[in-house]
């Protein structure tokens, strides 16, 4: 019998369906498979998964870890129970790679501020992500680089371990738990569009457990940036190495917390950064010694003039600096202007610090004096 018409079009139709079918999976394998020697080319050879799946829209990896190379001194840069990257297919089929979204699971993240106060964080990731023809340093694409575009990163329950070694060897240690954060619209390789950024996470100390949050946009290649960045509730020892030390403290802190907020603005490498800190119910060890001193203020003055207030100080500063003045530090100025204001705050009287103390107290008065430009 005679095939109908119709019967004839339902074929060919459901040819070209099949057809369709085979090609458009094919090309999905294809622009997978392409993401796929993307993250391998970036893990590198430090870098390792115990799995990545292909999917027909994303790409799964499992307990992945980047190895610190040598030199590296903050533990390993990266741990992740899981990453899911999902790229943009029709930007792949025509050979760009975009990426829509890539989610960072159960993540442990080493960053590290190096001596001259750079901060670096998964070393050699970004260069094998860009590859051996982009100007990293500079920020600028050669002839040679491909553009990428990853619209939204997403880093969920994991930790975030900071190492600074612009305090010493070792290198002092916080460790931000409890973190999320994300990144929005990244640009490689040129870097000169606003990337939004936002951390959350909580610092844990040894009677308190702070909260702290970073948020705004930053273009990486011109560090243009706007910020805000705030602690609350942070227990002061854990900030002992730079509100204290960088001070001149040598008195004992025994209790307290810090609450600080920056508002962050930086334009042509000039920064405008006003802030407040308040400092509640500070409690500082006795000593019998006149040297030690809190913020550059002996320490018997100090705890007294802290029982007029309660424990508690608020101070307001303005940070305002050329970041490529090499006699500009910004940890420098902040303290500089906290030790000053800390003392104005507490009314402590430089005259009556000094008065029947001895000569060497009265030297610690003078200095004082030239502290707060009296």
């Amino acid at each position: 019998m005679a095939m109908s018409k119709g019967k004839r079009w339902a074929i060919a139709v459901g040819g070209v369906l099949v057809v369709l079918i085979v090609v458009v999976v094919g090309a999905l394998q294809f622009a997978q498979r392409e993401v796929k020697e993307h993250v391998i080319a970036a893990l590198g050879p430090l870098g390792s998964a115990e799995s990545i799946r292909v999917g027909l829209t994303s790409v799964h990896l499992t307990h992945v870890l980047l190895k610190a190379p040598p030199g590296w001194p903050a533990g390993d840069p990266l741990r992740a129970d899981e990453i899911t990257l999902t790229p943009d297919i029709r930007d792949l089929l025509a050979r760009r790679m975009h990426i829509r979204s890539v989610v960072v699971r159960g993540f442990d993240i080493a960053v590290m501020r190096t001596k001259d106060g750079a901060i670096r964080l998964v070393p050699n990731l970004r260069q094998a992500v860009n590859g051996p023809n982009d100007d990293e340093a500079s920020g600028v694409a050669t002839p040679g680089s491909r553009e990428k575009l990853v619209d939204h990163i997403s880093f969920e329950q994991g930790n975030f371990h900071f190492y600074d070694m612009t305090v010493g060897q070792p290198a002092f240690k916080v460790a931000v738990s409890n973190a999320n954060a994300t990144v929005d619209h990244l640009h490689l390789p040129a870097l000169t569009e606003p990337t939004n950024v936002s951390v959350t996470g909580s610092i844990k100390g040894p009677t308190h457990t702070g909260t702290v949050s970073f948020d705004g946009w930053i273009k990486i290649a011109s560090k243009d940036s706007q910020t805000t960045s705030k602690l609350r509730g942070v227990d002061v020892v854990m900030l002992d190495p730079y509100l204290m030390k960088k001070t001149g403290a040598k008195a004992q802190v025994t209790g307290g917390t810090v609450d600080l907020t920056v508002d962050s603005t930086v334009r042509n490498y000039q920064l405008h950064a006003p802030g407040t800190v308040t400092i509640h119910h500070l409690q500082l060890a006795d000593s019998d010694n006149p040297l030690d001193t809190f913020m550059s203020i002996p320490t018997k003055a100090a705890i007294a003039a802290l029982k007029t207030h309660n424990g508690d100080i608020t101070l307001h500063f303005v940070l305002d600096g050329n970041l490529r003045d090499p006699k500009f530090s910004v940890q420098e100025s902040l303290m500089t202007r906290v030790g000053a204001g800390f003392a104005k705050a507490m009314g402590v009287s430089v005259e009556g610090v000094a008065k029947g103390a001895g000569e060497t107290v009265k030297g610690l008065g003078n200095a004082l004096k030239n502290l707060l430009g009296q």
